[in-house]
């Protein structure tokens, strides 16, 4: 039986996976007792900088942020699997979005009873995301619907920056935890249009330009760094990993960032970090 190719995505973080290995052979390689006089960080190091490379040279951050990016897709692979499988099963077609089936109709199966050693348990039927069956026209809600069920089973950190002005005609601006504003707060009125998502005083930052109050809060999943030189920083509590906010920066490890082309607010930013740490 012939066996499937692996996808472009397996292949290329496959190979960067092999960066540290070939970084090292590559130093080894310089040999001549040259580097048997250092130490092994500083023979990395030199490679790392290109010194007899015929190849690209990546810096370590853009290393990072890439395989940030890389992981992100092949979660969504995965996901976008399972839902094909689960389509099958229950006869509903099957969805081209690299997030999974998340813009249509959810599974509806009815909880399963099961009796294992001699006891009873109740396996519930999946919760209907508040998305599911809503013709989302705009980027914003898309990039939202597609981030829904991630953020809700902790897979996914989204955090969304966005500024606009409010009912008052005010500018406003701030960070919003998307996870933790899932379980506080209905997005059904968002996601059918009836209400446009705002940052507000409560959420991670908030800042009127009118008014200049300015608001910070950490929530269950960030603590809030205000007092940096450099900016605004959100420590991520399960992994303690930083999310650097600001648009001439990397974003930090395992995270990305993601403007959105939309008609709905002045600008709008998404920011994605996979956490480290299992649940």
């Amino acid at each position: 039986m012939k066996k499937k190719a692996p996808c472009g995505i397996h292949l290329v973080l496959n190979g960067w996976c092999r960066l540290f290995a070939l970084v090292d052979a590559v130093a080894e390689a310089l040999g001549f007792n040259v580097l048997s006089q250092m130490d092994e960080s500083l023979a990395r190091q030199l490679v790392e900088l290109g010194y007899r490379g015929t190849g690209e040279v990546v810096k370590r951050e853009d290393f990072e942020a890439r395989k940030a990016a890389i992981e992100i897709a092949m979660l969504a692979e995965r996901t976008q699997k399972k839902h094909t499988e689960r389509g099958r099963d229950t006869g509903r077609g099957r969805s081209s979005s690299p997030w999974g089936a998340r813009c249509g109709t959810q599974s509806q199966d009815p909880g399963i009873m099961t009796r294992a050693k001699g006891r009873r348990s109740t396996t519930e039927p999946p919760r209907t995301l508040t998305s599911a069956g809503k013709d989302l026209q705009d980027n914003f809600l898309k990039a939202l619907a597609l981030r829904e069920e991630d953020n809700r089973n902790g897979k996914v950190s989204t955090v969304i920056f966005i500024r606009d002005r409010n009912s008052h005609g005010q500018e406003v601006s701030g960070y919003i935890d998307y996870a933790h504003r899932l379980k506080i707060e209905d997005f059904e009125v968002y996601f059918s249009g009836k209400r446009r998502l705002l940052p507000k005083p409560t959420d991670m930052s908030f800042y009127n330009w009118d008014s200049h109050i300015a608001v910070c809060n950490s929530t269950p999943n960030y603590q809030v760094i205000a007092d940096n030189p450099e900016g605004l920083l959100f420590k991520y509590k399960r992994d303690r990993k930083i999310l650097n906010v600001d648009s001439k920066t990397l974003p930090g490890d395992n995270s990305t960032r993601t403007p959105i082309q939309t008609e709905l607010y002045i600008q709008a930013v998404i920011f994605d970090h996979i956490s480290r740490r299992k649940t």
